[in-house]
């Protein structure tokens, strides 16, 4: 699964962790759907519960979804099952994520979607839960699911818990399911120099946003070495979690608390599950650092060491990398040392990007750098090799790709391959290929010019044009073998039988699509040129001024590349019929040769002028 497609993560909980074929044939009905790629199966006996993970594009994921729930429904009797996890349903919980190319609001309306299609066709009743909750009231999971299964027969009789969809009674085999759409949830430890459980955990509590009951005159550096704060009302005491305020009374707190820390207290009161009217000996909370963050400390016999434990269930507000450092200061104030971390299970491409340009910026280094070195990055700043191995092929949803076998060749084997006598690859490719190498040689001269003594005004503009000719030169890679696969559509098309009217009426529909799809790869590979051009006339125009002639050069295939793509769009304009699309297609490549030509003439007279 590469970034340029839309992927969304389906992640289904099942009552069932310990009969084997039973899994197998749940998860195959999922992987069945095509464009389905299951990643993980983690069966717990003990739970009796399994976590499926697969990805895919969003229809395909969603179909996948049922499926599963259909075969779960059929295998799986609730009434038999024990295990250590909460559960009320066959299928538990079955969660939508976002991962590449798609938005929450997608993800919110396939669990809409799949809850109305299980409620319909399967008379399964349905909750939806999270992001994609229709009552506030719902969006929490450990409400919806408080009573568990056993609480059901109740439950499904009391109008304020009618499902969302299906049927509003209760099915002993089945329980009910729970949908939802919710971020990605990044599973990630943090190795210490110790093999104290209590050590870890005390890192751990700073930093979850559930936090720790209030101490304080600490004998040691740890937290947990010092005397507890309670409440006692009956002695008019109300201490601040926050600072070293005791008020008299709820109503002095409840005013300082919003004054000085801009706290509700009756929201603080509720997210630690606080009774106001009953806090006589009750423990002071305060939050910790990071919201969207859960943590323990735990000992890993296998490692021999303590690890603090994380589950960042929304990267976006907290990133792993903020998490580590913290976690590194708050080791070093307690004569402990973080040696590295691990990622449990798979990370966003977007999650480790932003991680390791957070220590490129650090280390005052350009981050328009080549995707292979972003992830070098993240992985040695973070120390994701510590104590296993780190493979960013299997741990990183939506990594660039740049697979086709025509990229992954080497130079005299491409050369060789375009030089027999097949039509493709041919100049569509070749265009796409000269675009890349324009692109990368507008990165190279921004990242030089980023480092270059004296240069310092230009660093910021050169680091974005950087970035951006990293973009530009992955999408046209990716066009060389686009360009040849889309003209194998054609090919396939006629190949097509012809023997009836209606094999020729889709033979004849299906060759038009071809040629229409293979119209619009080279139309892209040509603006994708343009762009590439234009960072090129900034390199030459600001860039350091050694390398004016590599930004020339760049321009010089950057144009190439555009105007041999300009060339594939009308050679096949003459196989379409559609009057309107072929119109369209001639406006926009004459406008583009246009605007190719014009900036070659330009950038030629800014080299020769600074030569």
């Amino acid at each position: 699964m590469s970034m340029n497609e839309r992927i969304v993560e389906c992640v289904p909980n099942i009552s069932e962790g310990r009969d084997a074929a039973k899994i197998e044939r749940i998860v195959a009905a999922a992987a069945a759907v095509e464009g389905v790629e299951v990643l993980d199966v983690d069966p717990g006996r003990d739970t009796n519960r399994t976590v499926i993970t697969f990805v895919g594009p969003p229809k395909a994921v969603s179909e996948a979804a049922f499926q599963l729930i259909a075969k779960a429904a059929e295998l799986i009797d609730m009434r038999g099952h024990s295990g250590a996890h909460a559960r009320h349903g066959a299928t538990d919980v079955c969660p939508f994520v976002p991962v590449s190319g798609v938005t929450m609001e997608d993800c919110i309306q396939l669990a809409r979607d799949l809850g109305r299609r299980v409620g319909e066709e399967l008379k399964i009743p349905v909750y939806l839960y999270d992001q994609a909750a229709l009552l506030p009231e719902r969006r929490s999971l450990a409400k919806v699911r408080a009573g568990e299964y056993e609480a059901l027969p109740r439950k499904m009789k009391d109008p304020a818990w009618a499902p969302d969809f299906g049927p509003a009674e209760f099915l002993p085999k089945t329980g009910v399911v729970t949908i939802g759409a919710r971020e990605f949830l990044i599973a990630y430890n943090i190795d210490l120099n110790t093999t104290r459980k209590e050590y870890a955990d005390d890192i751990a509590f700073e930093l979850r946003e559930k936090g720790r009951a209030l101490r304080r005159d600490m004998k040691t550096p740890y937290t947990s070495s010092g005397r507890l704060v309670k409440y006692a009302p009956s002695r008019q005491e109300f201490p601040c979690g926050y600072c070293e305020e005791v008020a008299t009374s709820l109503e002095e707190l409840a005013t300082h608390s919003r004054e000085a820390h801009q706290l509700d207290l009756s929201a603080e009161f509720e997210f630690f599950g606080r009774d106001p009217d009953h806090l006589e000996g009750v423990n002071v909370m305060r939050r910790g650092m990071f919201k969207e963050c859960r943590g323990v400390g735990w000992y890993i016999p296998e490692y021999g060491l303590a690890q603090i434990s994380l589950n960042l269930t929304n990267y976006k507000i907290t990133p792993a990398h903020a998490v580590l450092e913290a976690a590194r200061d708050l080791a070093r104030d307690r004569g402990l040392q973080v040696t590295g971390s691990e990622l449990v299970g798979l990370i966003p491409f977007a999650a480790i990007k932003e991680s390791a340009e957070y220590y490129l910026e650090r280390q005052g280094a350009s981050r328009g750098i080549p995707t292979p070195d972003l992830l070098r990055t993240a992985a040695q700043s973070m120390g994701l090799e510590d104590v296993a191995a780190f493979d960013a092929e299997k741990s990183v949803l939506g990594l660039p790709k740049r697979e086709g076998p025509l990229v992954q060749m080497n130079a005299v084997e491409l050369a060789d391959e375009v030089s027999r006598a097949t039509p493709a690859p041919g100049g569509g490719s070749i265009a796409a290929l000269a675009g890349s190498l324009g692109a990368a040689l507008a990165a190279m001269v921004g990242n030089l010019t980023f480092f270059k003594k004296g240069m310092e005004d230009h660093r910021e503009a050169m680091e974005r044009l950087a970035v951006k000719g990293q973009r530009i030169k992955d999408d046209l890679l990716r066009a060389v073998d686009a360009d040849t696969d889309a003209f194998n559509d054609v090919i396939a098309a006629m190949r097509l039988p012809k023997s009836t009217e209606e094999e020729r009426t889709k033979r004849t529909q299906a060759i038009q699509d071809g040629y229409k799809s293979a119209t619009r790869v080279p139309l892209r590979t040509a603006e994708l040129c343009l762009e590439a051009m234009q960072l090129c006339e900034e390199a030459a125009e600001s860039g350091l001024p050694a390398s004016v002639t590599d930004a020339g050069v760049g321009a010089l295939m950057a144009r190439s590349g555009a105007l041999g793509a300009v060339y594939n769009v009308l050679v096949n304009l003459g196989s379409i019929e559609d009057s309107d699309f072929v119109a369209d297609m001639r406006a926009k490549v004459t406008a583009l040769k246009e605007r190719a030509e014009e900036l070659e003439r330009k950038i030629r007279d800014i080299v020769e002028r600074r030569i």
